[in-house]
């Protein structure tokens, strides 16, 4: 790494918690040559696979991804990391970067906008610039301020310190989903457990296909006893993201509890697929073992509670 400072170094595991992905995913990606294979990230790199992480959550198909990068690599001799390097967007359902007053199809090179950029300037009003902070030093735009508590967050801040971070990025940008799921979480795990749920809520309405999010209410669902609540919302996630482990892992749960024992097996199978040699692995093959086969599957694992854990910080 060129940087040595400890605040851009990210280890595996703290990439995941942050993204909300879980290793089969990380690794899927890498397979599929959109990210390189690393035990320690920088930021640049979280910037990366969160761009790659929003191109995924609308569907865009991994083939259109990758000959997209391809081409941009091509196309832009300087640009080695286009995902982070770039300002990636979509256009419709094409990928897109955009240059100072351009908006480019990055497969084609076909020029999709140009705006005059001091008409712009003049039409806009930017807070980094005209809201000092009591330092006298421009005060952070949301994008910068959610950077900054997804970097805190990964360190271990206080969560008072991280959910004032948040509220204020809600205050620059109130349709920003990310900070809402983040927030709950946190507020989740102080018991705020309303808010919480109000939250996710929030998010969803936003946007309707955020997986994590439908994950994470249906967590707070089932924790409340609301279990065909939580079913739905379990089953939201793996509508819009199909190979969400952890969800399969979950609705297994709430299955059993509801006695659809036949779907529990379902669920325990597909996460099986996902995760064969992990602790949790291990519980799920004990499970459905003990669906196929009644008195064969040994003693129950050691406590009484199994739910996989909520999701972590995700834009």
């Amino acid at each position: 790494m060129e940087s040595g400072k400890a605040s851009e170094c990210y280890s595996r595991s703290s990439i995941r918690r942050i993204l909300g992905i879980n290793e089969n995913r990380l690794r899927a990606w890498e397979r599929a040559g959109l990210t390189e294979v690393k035990e320690s990230y920088s930021f640049a790199d979280l910037i990366s696979l969160r761009t790659l992480q929003g191109l995924r959550a609308e569907r865009i198909p991994t083939k259109r991804i990758q000959q997209a990068l391809k081409h941009l690599r091509q196309r832009l001799a300087s640009v080695r990391e286009p995902l982070s390097e770039l300002k990636i967007v979509l256009d419709g359902r094409r990928i897109a970067f955009e240059l100072p007053g351009e908006k480019i199809e990055a497969l084609t090179g076909q020029l999709l906008l140009k705006f005059d950029v001091e008409q712009l300037r003049q039409a806009s009003v930017v807070e980094i610039q005209s809201s000092p902070t009591r330092s006298g030093e421009p005060a952070l735009d949301g994008e910068a301020l959610f950077q900054r508590a997804l970097e805190l967050e990964s360190s271990g801040a206080p969560v008072p310190e991280l959910v004032g971070l948040y509220r204020k990025v809600l205050e620059r940008d109130p349709a920003a989903a990310g900070a809402l799921v983040n927030l709950g979480t946190l507020q989740f795990r102080q018991g705020e457990t309303a808010q919480a749920e109000q939250h996710y809520r929030d998010a969803l309405r936003l946007y309707p296909n955020y997986a994590l999010a439908h994950y994470n209410l249906a967590n707070v669902c089932d924790a409340s006893g609301r279990l065909e609540e939580a079913v739905q919302h379990y089953s939201n996630a793996l509508r819009y993201c199909p190979d969400y482990a952890d969800a399969h892992y979950n609705l297994a749960l709430v299955e059993e509890r509801l006695e659809r024992l036949a779907e529990a097996a379902r669920h325990w199978s597909a996460y099986l697929q996902f995760d064969s040699s992990s602790p949790w692995a291990k519980i799920a093959r004990l499970k459905l073992r003990q669906l196929r086969e009644p008195g064969k599957g040994g003693p129950q694992p050691a406590g009484t509670t199994f739910r996989k854990p909520f999701d972590g910080a995700q834009e």
